[in-house]
């Protein structure tokens, strides 16, 4: 196969992928529209089979994987592995600030990235931090709300988990942006994305324990606080009172 032929099956393959994810989406809202009287949950039938479906996913697989991670690897390794692909990811936080017309921001965050990558070691070492730049979280789906894009119906995606109609549609160009996800050399992709799929899981062990000690309903906790966490990241932790009603 040719290099040419090679690149545009690997982008085929992209887009069916981004496509499949919409259907599923759009399949789900359409299927159990009926099911929920919840206008933040229109489709709870759905998302309740769908979070089913990757909490078995999670503890069969990516939980003991991750659990090994945690165990195998010392601290300062997985701090490093942590802040390496933070680094990548603050470059598109700066590109999102920018669009959400906030450039002091958008500077703070390239500035990150310039020094963690040189100073920090090609970013294993946050360097930037103690120097005073913040890190921030932005993404797609934030650009989309502070454009004024609503919510539209909360939905839970297989393996992606919770999002909201808006965020899937962020997440698509999440995806499309990333340099890991587009690498060319695919075993590289692969194994990029599978360590960093495992570390940010591992990171997550912790709070397991605290969902599974507080909520007598793990679907709605789940659900609220993700709802509750995008208005605050939406609005930079100062969500009007209307958003909260």
């Amino acid at each position: 196969m040719t290099r040419k032929a090679h690149d545009m099956k690997r982008n085929t393959i992209g887009a069916r992928l981004g496509s499949t994810l919409l259907a599923l989406t759009l399949a789900g809202m359409l299927g159990g529209c009926a099911i929920s009287g919840n206008p933040k949950d229109p489709i709870e039938g759905y998302n309740r089979a769908m979070f089913a479906f990757n909490e078995g996913v999670d503890t069969i697989l990516f939980k003991p994987l991750a659990q090994g991670y945690d165990i195998v690897l010392p601290a300062p390794v997985r701090t490093g592995i942590t802040n390496f692909f933070g680094n990548i990811a603050d470059l598109f936080i700066g590109v999102n600030n920018l669009l959400q017309g906030k450039p002091d921001q958008a500077v703070s965050d390239l500035g990150r990235v310039l020094v963690n990558s040189t100073v920090g070691l090609l970013g294993l070492v946050d360097v930037a931090s103690d120097a005073g730049l913040e890190k921030h979280e932005e993404d797609f789906g934030q650009t989309f709300g502070r454009w004024g894009v609503g919510d539209g119906a909360y939905v839970v995606l297989p393996i992606f988990g919770p999002r909201t109609l808006r965020d899937t549609f962020g997440l698509v160009l999440d995806v499309a942006a990333d340099p890991v996800a587009n690498l060319d050399h695919v075993p590289t992709r692969n194994a990029s994305q599978a360590l960093r799929f495992t570390d940010v899981r591992a990171d997550l062990l912790p709070a397991d324990k605290v969902i599974e000690e507080a909520a007598l309903d793990k679907y709605s906790y789940v659900r609220d606080g993700y709802l509750q966490r995008r208005r605050n990241l939406i609005h930079d932790g100062n969500a009007p009172r209307e958003a909260l009603d």
